[in-house]
């Protein structure tokens, strides 16, 4: 697992990834952002122009609170559909110059609606969005619908049913973000049900700002068959093992967890231990507009701070596609092409 000294170092960004965990208005370029609010004379917070990327911390609820003011003026700045056009084409782009081979976007519709007519309306867009991107780009791509936990529970229940509809049509999974520290999770219960009926993926967030506590919860009252971050279950073995024997994939994002405060550093962040415990984990690069750091550098942070050798980010590529809601097409190229990598 750890790199020998001398040891040749393959280029990360054309090793084969699957990208399981991006935030739909974090996936934005800082160049987009800043032009889009020239155009419509919006003014940013310096944190998102000359301090960019901004510094931030999640350690309490005020540190929260600026991270999400953050997102809320990014999100602003989409006022036209040509913006979420562009917006997708260049998240597939830039996945694509670090490797990616699948990408599931995930978003929440009711963000959006005022603006674009609504859930119904804007999640059309979105998926002719993503038809048009992948087309030109050849990424494979889905949407994950995601709720948010500060929000009441039955408008989870209303995305979870949106959701469903557009099962099989683009839409791959239901999440459910933001703050994991409000809300009670088991309220979001019956929304999960609805997901899982549709035969969605059931994909919470959990385990980054709470602890394994956290992760039964979501476990537990909502099904999880794949955590959004998880990477805190490694405080709890018994937990761990309990994940990796149902298979629930962890979406680790180590650069945003050092953003946040989760961990001091990336040398903090237990993938190695996660990994030892035979955990199936897929990095992803959470939001990029505000972590400044996109697919390719997750796997190259890792390596630098955890002396990964080429075999374990190989590794890590493979799992992303086995916890993907890839066609077996494409996870069967992906296969071939990171041996190839390795070899």
């Amino acid at each position: 697992m750890r790199r020998m000294v001398g040891e040749r170092l393959r280029d990360v960004s054309v090793l084969p990834k699957a990208h399981l965990h991006l935030h739909f208005t974090g996936s934005m370029r800082h160049g987009t952002l800043l032009e889009l609010a020239e155009r419509d004379g919006i003014a940013l917070p310096d944190s998102l122009v000359e301090d960019w990327p901004p510094q931030l911390s999640a350690a309490d609820e005020k540190g929260w609170f600026r991270f999400q003011r953050l997102y809320d003026v990014a999100r602003s700045v989409l006022r036209t559909p040509d913006d979420v056009r562009r917006l997708v084409l260049e998240a597939a782009e830039d996945d694509v110059r670090d490797g990616g081979r699948w990408l599931e976007i995930q978003v929440d519709p009711s963000g959006y609606a005022a603006r674009f007519g609504g859930i119904t309306e804007f999640t059309d867009l979105v998926l002719d969005c993503v038809r048009d991107a992948s087309e030109r780009t050849g990424l494979g791509m889905a949407v994950v619908i995601a709720a948010n936990r500060t929000r009441h529970p039955l408008d989870a229940r209303t995305l979870a049913r949106l959701a469903a509809q557009y099962a099989g049509r683009g839409v791959v999974g239901f999440g459910l973000s933001n703050d994991e520290r409000r809300g009670r999770t088991e309220d979001f219960a019956s929304a999960f049900r609805i997901a899982e009926r549709a035969d969605l993926l059931l994909v919470p967030h959990g385990g980054e700002l709470r602890g394994p506590d956290h992760v039964r919860e979501c476990l537990d009252d909502l099904g999880a068959q794949r955590l959004g971050h998880g990477v805190r279950s490694a405080e709890d073995p018994a937990l761990l093992d309990r994940i990796v024997a149902a298979g629930v994939a962890l979406e680790v994002c180590p650069v945003s967890n050092v953003s946040l405060g989760v961990y001091s550093d990336l040398t903090s962040v237990p993938l190695p231990q996660l990994l030892a415990a035979g955990a199936t984990v897929a990095l992803g690069a959470d939001d990029p507009l505000l972590f400044g750091s996109r697919l390719a550098g997750q796997y190259a942070t890792m390596r630098a701070a955890h002396d990964l050798d080429d075999a374990t980010l190989a590794r890590l590529a493979q799992m992303s596609f086995d916890a993907s809601r890839a066609p077996s097409h494409v996870v069967e190229a992906a296969t071939r092409d990171i041996a190839a990598w390795l070899a």
